[in-house]
């Protein structure tokens, strides 16, 4: 999965020691599109430990939640997609960010020298384990253990990718090409840490890395799908796409990763944690862009096009 994965020294003694409690796969009905959606943020099962030793209250914690991404998606295994999610939440384990992706000033003790210390993400405080919310409020109470770090990255972090990577081979191998949706949310304004600071968001940013990820034709195409909704969408500012996107899309070799971000006003209470009315308007237009983007031919899209370096 990745360059940076010794084995771990002892197994994993963590609330999310069960791969079961950690991720939630619904094949759905027998695979009939070369789709696979993944809601890797959208986590909501906090462990009391956790909380315990988080200096902030549980509704500071939930900032960093995707809340409900996975339901907007929910109808995409009826139509013959899989649906991937984390249980656990991202402000305790980050399934888009590498394994070891590490602040080394969290921890009480040396990190290994195999951890990426030095990457963005990192420097932000949004690491595989987070320093901070996304308001930019510090999580814990106390450094940590490179150790509990291990626990929560060989029992959250290792089951998502390992079904992830099953999920877009059996795909591949059944379809002969897989598109992954990385599915997420974003607050409606731009916050603490991010380029767009205080700026009024699009209605939905769509992410390939500049090109890289996948083929245009499938970011071209969920453009429309959305633009003939009514939703204003950009592309790749301010996200691109993350860690998923980058790591498994690989068109030429027949995977296309492309990352949609939607705007949480469109569908939610940002300050309540509530679902509005437009919920189920927004869940019917995802459940369209899915069947739509399952429905291309993509035999030929590689050939045709010059992918062009990501920018970031």
């Amino acid at each position: 999965m990745t360059k940076r994965r010794p084995p771990p020294d002892t197994p994993p003694d963590a609330p999310f020691a069960d791969p079961g409690r950690a991720i939630r796969v619904d094949p759905g009905v027998a695979p009939v599109l070369p789709v696979v959606v993944s809601s890797p943020h959208s986590g909501r099962d906090y462990p009391a430990e956790f909380v315990a030793l988080s200096r902030l209250d549980r509704d500071t914690l939930r900032r960093s939640e995707d809340s409900f991404v996975e339901e907007l998606f929910g109808d995409a295994p009826v139509a013959g997609a899989p649906l991937l999610q984390a249980l656990f939440p991202r402000a305790y384990c980050d399934p888009n960010r590498e394994a070891y992706e590490l602040d080394p000033t969290m921890f009480a003790d040396a990190l290994p020298d195999y951890v990426n210390t030095r990457s963005p993400r990192v420097a932000g405080g949004l690491g595989t384990i987070a320093r901070v919310v996304s308001v930019g409020h510090e999580i814990h109470s106390r450094k940590l253990t490179f150790a509990e770090a291990l626990e929560r990255i060989e029992s959250c972090w290792r089951p998502y990718h390992e079904a992830l990577s099953a999920l877009l081979s059996g795909t591949l191998d059944r379809f002969g090409h897989a598109i992954l949706l990385d599915c997420h949310s974003m607050p409606s304004v731009g916050g603490w840490g991010d380029r767009d600071r205080g700026r009024h968001r699009p209605d939905v940013v769509l992410g390939n890395r500049h090109g890289t990820a996948c083929a245009e034709t499938v970011i071209d195409t969920a453009a429309t799908i959305l633009d003939a909704a009514g939703l204003r969408v950009v592309r790749n500012v301010p996200y691109a796409g993350g860690f998923n996107t980058q790591h498994y899309g690989r068109p030429a070799q027949g995977v296309h990763a492309l990352q949609v971000e939607i705007n949480r006003a469109l569908y939610m209470d940002e300050l309540r944690f509530e679902r509005t009315a437009d919920f189920a308007r927004l869940r019917a237009v995802m459940d369209r862009l899915v069947r739509e983007l399952g429905a291309l031919d993509l035999g030929g899209a590689i050939e045709n096009e010059i992918l062009p370096n990501a920018a970031e």
